[in-house]
């Protein structure tokens, strides 16, 4: 939850929103397996734990969640102890700051920081924040991990719920034989709704046993919206 609690705040302090611990969407890393780190890697991919917030029309998504991002990334490379904060918008297109997320001198430097922030007069202050409304359904990539029956058509009848429900495939990887088979994929960016409904129909059919995992992926460059 900490990494919540700091994309609270980093939502509040960018778009001067009032934003809640608990209007951030949680998710964590306990359903991922060592079977979707190696398929990832297949597909040009490396697992990290990403807070976000993105304002969406009038609104706000703030979340945090394990996501595969590309290699060519800029929060790809980031480990160990280092934080790391990506900053896109139509203007700027893409900033990305990196640093020691703790320490001594790190710690002091953020306190002192926040008192020379009360010392400042009411006028050189950020205005109270504003109200603001969240959002939940948010446009990803995702990555598509299925155990499937191991018999021609499998692919095909996987690729048609997807079309039905306005998923489109970017990339697949298919491994194993017998109850061994795997099919893997990653598909462009569509809303989590529409793609939780594709998953929800595919699991029914009968070629695909158990659940389908699903872990949103991170595009390798940001885009400005169209007009921007």
């Amino acid at each position: 939850m900490d990494a919540a609690a700091k994309m609270a705040i980093l939502a509040r302090l960018a778009f001067n929103a009032r934003v809640r611990l608990d209007d951030v969407r949680y998710e964590g890393i306990e359903r991922i397996t060592p079977d979707d780190i190696a398929y990832a890697r297949e597909l040009g991919l490396s697992l990290k734990l990403i807070g976000s917030a993105e304002r969406i029309d009038d609104g706000l998504a703030v979340m945090v969640y394990p996501a595969f991002l590309y290699r060519d990334h800029p929060l790809a490379s980031v480990d160990g102890a280092f934080n790391a904060v990506t900053i896109e918008s139509p203007a700027i297109t893409e900033i990305t700051l990196s640093g020691p997320g703790a320490g001594g001198i790190q710690t002091a430097s953020a306190v002192l920081g926040d008192v020379v922030s009360t010392m400042l007069p009411a006028s050189a202050r950020t205005p109270p924040p504003r109200a603001v409304k969240i959002v939940d359904d948010v446009e990803f990539s995702f990555y598509l991990h299925m155990e499937v029956a191991d018999r021609p058509g499998v692919l095909a009848a996987i690729a048609d719920v997807l079309g039905r429900n306005g998923v489109s495939i970017k990339s697949v990887v298919q491994r194993g034989l017998g109850d061994d088979a795997r099919l893997v994929m990653v598909v462009h960016p569509v809303l989590e709704s529409r793609f939780r409904a594709a998953v929800a129909a595919i699991a029914r059919l009968d070629v695909v046993r158990g659940e389908p995992r699903v872990i949103r992926v991170i595009e390798e460059t940001f885009e400005a919206p169209s007009g921007a």
